[in-house]
């Protein structure tokens, strides 16, 4: 198989607390964030005095059956859904990460990426830690074994003002869920409510990566965990059933700006913003920025859709679906031996001949990381019968890769960082090729509203310290 053409998100997490199906909900979240990670997944929950385990390799449908969901009852959970982004892919490394420590038993689902995990880990080993996985997720648990604070919320913040990069996690313990953003709020983390009903005498407290999950499970948004905050719900929550404390100022607000062109789902709401709004606006900036005389808008399916309904809007060109997408593509599949040109684009793409036929086409995508997949499809848009093919993308050239919790190629397979857009556009064989402008970018997400936006991958300046970026390869640490 070839690598991807698309960034690949980081992992989703979620947690619950106080729910009698604790389990369930947490496995409906993890579902509803299917598409932040499908490499594995996993879910820990507590009965109160115990906490209990199941994870696995694969889709979270196929790893929690009912009969697995059966033997980790609770009322309290936490879950992971991950990406392996090292080529390591083994079970050890699938979170949650649980253990025995001197603070009780925990476990802990990350997302994210600590930029100082390597060092942190290299000094604990020399002075005899044992890590068992290659997950930076475990160095966290590391530092809380090792903190000299006695209680478990003082513990947990201690070790999260020694690490730096980006991190949302969800910790739990026996009797308590603990929520946490890094400083910076890279990646996002939100909290919902699900009103008591019936015999229950308190409200469920749900958080999760983002607020599609809150629908699924019947949850309402209540609000963003904050940029260094710590929030924990336990027996001695205040009136609203939380505890809230900062374990470190906060910095510099660097968002993802990422998550509104591409990770996020559409129908969630992302450090305050409602992502459809965001992307429909992507693509009305891009028609403004970078018109076409065109017969149709095709989108790329499913990541070119909503920005190509805001192109089609504010262009006034007919939006059209002239790129069919198959959704029950497996991970693996044969191959015919008599080998087929652009075989991989074709078991996920189809053109529509009678749409495309004789027509002008703008093709609407979210990036362009290396250019082989969409190379493939304009010369299958052609091949269809197109006369033109004018290449239109919602997001500035990617030039840097990026080491705050997204897969991204290093920056040599980078084609944005290492060809003009006119070279671009003769390789991927379009009639023209335009980018969003990075202030195009930013009005459409209304940057500096609710958030700052890191956009590291499109200027190559970063918001943390970093060794040289040269010298940095995104795979060193395993991400989450």
């Amino acid at each position: 198989m070839a690598k991807s053409d698309k960034f690949r998100d980081e992992c989703g997490v979620v947690a619950i607390y106080q729910h009698p199906e604790a389990e369930t909900l947490a496995y409906l979240g993890l579902h509803a964030l299917q598409h932040r990670g499908q490499e594995s997944a996993g879910i820990v929950s507590s009965d109160g005095m115990s906490l209990h385990i199941h994870k696995s390799m694969g889709l979270v449908a196929d790893i929690f059956t009912e009969k697995k969901l059966s033997r980790i009852r609770g009322t309290l959970a936490i879950g992971h859904t991950r990406y392996s982004t090292t080529g390591d892919s083994a079970l050890l490394n699938a979170q949650p990460i649980m253990v025995q420590s001197n603070k009780g038993m925990i476990a802990l689902a990350h997302n994210g990426n600590l930029t100082n995990a390597q060092e942190i880990r290299s000094r604990m080993e020399a002075q005899g830690s044992i890590f068992q996985t290659s997950s930076d997720t475990e160095v966290i648990v590391h530092l809380i074994a090792q903190s000299r604070e006695h209680t478990l919320p003082e513990a947990m913040a201690d070790a999260l003002r020694r690490v730096e990069g980006a991190f949302s996690l969800v910790m739990i313990s026996p009797d308590r869920i603990f929520a946490a953003r890094d400083p910076r709020g890279f990646r996002p983390l939100a909290m919902g409510r699900i009103k008591a009903q019936g015999d229950q005498h308190q409200d469920t407290i749900v958080f999760a990566s983002e607020t599609c999950a809150f629908d699924l499970v019947g949850a309402t948004y209540e609000r963003q965990v904050k940029p260094g905050e710590l929030v924990i719900v336990g027996p001695e929550g205040g009136p609203n059933g939380t505890i809230s404390r900062f374990f470190a100022s906060a910095l510099p607000q660097s968002s993802c700006i990422f998550e509104h062109v591409y990770f996020a789902r559409p129908d969630s709401r992302v450090f305050g913003r409602a992502v459809q709004e965001s992307r429909e606006e992507l693509g009305r900036q891009l028609a403004r920025e970078a018109p076409a005389d065109a017969d149709l808008v095709v989108p790329v399916p499913d990541s070119g859709v909503t920005a190509a309904m805001g192109y089609a809007s504010e262009s006034g060109i007919p939006l059209r679906f002239g790129l069919i997408r198959n959704h029950y593509v497996g991970r693996t599949f044969i191959e015919p031996q008599q080998s087929v040109r652009d075989f991989g684009v074709k078991l996920k793409l189809n053109p529509v001949r009678s749409l495309l036929e004789g027509k002008r086409v703008v093709l609407i995508d979210d990036s362009i990381v290396r250019g082989t997949t969409s190379k493939k499809i304009v010369r299958m848009i052609r091949n269809a019968g197109a006369k033109e093919v004018h290449m239109r993308i919602s997001c500035p050239p990617t030039i840097s890769p990026c080491f705050y919790g997204v897969d991204t190629p290093r920056k040599k397979e980078l084609i944005a960082a290492n060809n003009t857009i006119e070279q671009i556009r003769q390789y991927i064989g379009a009639d023209s090729l335009a980018y969003l402008s990075l202030d195009g970018l930013k009005r459409a997400c209304h940057d500096g509203e609710k958030t700052t936006y890191c956009t590291a991958c499109y200027t190559g300046t970063y918001p943390t310290n970093l060794v040289d970026v040269e010298e940095i390869q995104p795979v060193a640490v395993e991400k989450r």
